[in-house]
């Protein structure tokens, strides 16, 4: 039995979860809470029970198919509900003498040692705060979709070794290397 699979799901007060069948092969998991609404097919083989405000996924037979499904379905099932409840937040800080963010609308953009600013278009669906020109806080319902978007930003200037300049997430840890050794 999957470990996580077999976990029940708490709903929180303020969200509703329905699931409709759309064919024998998939049933539609619609979560709907205060920041948003999420969709999501899942694999009709797979059972889920709601008794009150508490969700299981249970799987029909120990099939190959059925047990890597259980475990997974469970856990985005679990983020559909945490994202339109709770949210999912990245944090991100930009190191570099020079090098800025800032929230113009819908777009960010960021100043970093081009030639040129970079920007960025935020999703309706994603909000980006910048703090001190440096710290970027990314939240949004999805997780995928914030990762999605922090790979992105990250993407135009990741952290080098050598000095650590470069867009990175918060409390990550750089590994430097040392430069040059000069002449003895």
């Amino acid at each position: 039995m999957s470990r996580i699979g077999k976990l029940p799901i708490d709903v929180p007060e303020k969200v509703d979860v329905a699931f409709i069948a759309i064919d024998e092969n998939w049933v539609e998991a619609s979560v709907k809470g205060p920041l948003g609404q999420l969709k999501e097919r899942f694999h009709a083989g797979l059972t889920f029970d709601q008794e009150g405000k508490r969700i299981t996924v249970k799987r029909p037979n120990d099939e190959r198919q059925f047990r890597s499904l259980h475990g997974l379905s469970r856990t985005l099932l679990n983020n559909m509900i945490t994202g339109v409840s709770k949210g999912f937040e990245k944090n991100m800080e930009i190191v570099g003498v020079g090098y800025r963010a800032a929230v113009q609308g819908s777009t960010l953009t960021l100043t970093l040692g081009f030639s040129h600013p970079v920007t960025i278009p935020i999703p309706a669906t994603m909000e980006v705060k910048v703090d001190a020109n440096t710290k970027l806080s990314i939240r949004g319902i999805h997780p995928q979709h914030v990762g999605d978007l922090c790979a992105q930003i990250r993407s135009h200037r990741p952290p080098e070794p050598y000095k650590g300049k470069g867009i990175r997430f918060a409390g990550e840890k750089v590994r430097r290397k040392a430069g040059k050794s000069g002449k003895k």
